[in-house]
């Protein structure tokens, strides 16, 4: 990439720059990244026909605040440069359910719920316990034995690498299961 591909940027240092991916002679990842380090002030947003996951991760890893379509109407365009020019990032629609749904894959994939080890009775209990109840309480409430709601909680405990009962609270409200309240 030559400096004169740049220079018109250098020159004019404007606050927003529209930039499209696949640009004749010109690879807007590479240039968004080359513009945003020489310029870190400029903000960048890419304009594509691509919602590809690929595309967008490349452009955002590469500096840019927002990821527009170009089959959008012009008031989403002008969303999106009072957003990025606000200080947010802005994404279409089409590409944020794109990213989200990669984000959530890569977390499902990398990252187990300790929760997920429990079985449901399991979960039942905690959400019990993380309620307030009593062992005596979740038994009438569950039909069975305290000494039964005591072996499960111990069993939670260990999943759970709790050391109290206090412990257990929190992973119910961290894990969704209760709220304080």
């Amino acid at each position: 990439m030559g400096e004169r591909r740049y220079a018109s940027a250098r020159e004019l240092s404007p606050d927003i720059l529209l930039t499209d991916i696949g640009m004749p002679n010109l690879n807007g990842v590479d240039a968004t990244r080359h513009i945003v380090r020489e310029q870190p002030d400029i903000k960048v947003i890419a304009l594509s026909i691509h919602a590809d996951r690929t595309f967008v991760a490349e452009m955002l890893k590469a500096g840019a605040l927002g990821y527009v379509l170009k089959d959008c109407l012009f008031t989403e365009l002008l969303e999106a440069i009072n957003t990025v020019m606000g200080g947010g990032t802005y994404l279409s629609p089409r590409v944020a359910g794109v990213v989200v749904m990669d984000y959530v894959r890569r977390l499902a994939d990398s990252v187990e719920s300790p929760l997920e080890s429990l079985s449901p009775r399991q979960r039942q209990i905690l959400q019990l316990i993380g309620d307030g109840k009593s062992t005596q309480q979740i038994a009438a409430h569950l039909h069975v034995s305290p000494k039964a709601i005591g072996a499960s909680r111990r069993k939670i405990m260990d999943k759970m690498n709790a050391k109290s009962v206090a412990d257990l609270v929190k992973v119910a409200i961290m894990g969704g299961l209760t709220s304080i309240g």
